[in-house]
């Protein structure tokens, strides 16, 4: 049991970085053509043909996956309906990375329309996990120190959202790749710092416990030096 609770954080924080690493990679390309600004993650991955962008998205699936065993194996204060938000959301991005997308102007096959419909389950769901977990961890003494850098990535997320949906619908797509690759850096953002957390809690000897220590070391030598400045005169 313990070890599984020390593999998992590492596949999540190992994973994420591997994701973050191939995303950049695979976003580089001489093409003049392709543009990430103007092309989605999923129109630029099907016309680049490397498989940096699918690789990124299949690492950061199981890394996703690791990290909520993690969660569950250290009983984090998540909760249930964010726990299974984020499973869909690991999910989502293991079926994005096989099943690919047509290029843009081609009609859409059944293939490209369950990519589309779990695109945006993902990008739905992990800013829905966040808003659901934050009030817990900001309960819990072990997970408080994450609680506002998640409440403020979510919140990010959430405006994320919104600027993808107006760019998507009335916006003509005009920047549409610049959008929703914004929203996806908060989103890796938000699972980085859950996942370093975990990673701190199961790596580090009473890490939980240290800051009901150092306030108990303090308030020790406040005695101390109370005692000395009157139980001496």
């Amino acid at each position: 049991m313990l070890a599984s609770k020390r593999l998992y954080p590492l596949i999540a924080c190992a994973g994420t970085a591997a994701a973050v690493v191939a995303a950049i990679a695979g976003q580089i390309d001489p093409d003049p053509q392709l543009d990430p600004l103007n092309l989605t993650i999923s129109e630029y991955a099907v016309l680049d043909r490397g498989g940096a962008t699918e690789f990124a998205m299949a690492c950061l699936g199981v890394a996703s996956l690791a990290l909520v065993a993690g969660l569950r194996a250290v009983r984090a204060p998540i909760g249930a309906v964010a726990e299974r938000l984020m499973l869909a959301w690991s999910a989502a991005l293991v079926v994005i990375a096989v099943v690919p997308t047509v290029a843009p102007g081609l009609a859409m096959d059944l293939g490209a329309q369950v990519h589309r419909y779990v695109s945006i389950a993902a990008f739905l769901a992990l800013p829905a996990a966040g808003a659901l977990m934050a009030p817990g961890l900001g309960r819990d003494e072990r997970w408080r120190v994450v609680a506002r850098p998640v409440e403020w990535l979510t919140l990010a997320g959430g405006f994320g959202l919104l600027a993808l949906t107006y760019v998507a619908l009335p916006g003509d797509r005009v920047l549409i790749g610049l959008a929703e690759r914004t929203l996806l850096v908060t989103e890796v953002a938000l699972l980085g710092v859950l996942a370093v957390r975990l990673a701190w809690l199961a790596w580090v000897p009473d890490a939980a416990r240290t800051p009901r220590a150092g306030r108990a070391l303090l308030g020790g030598l406040v005695r101390e030096h109370d005692y000395f400045l009157t139980g001496h005169k």
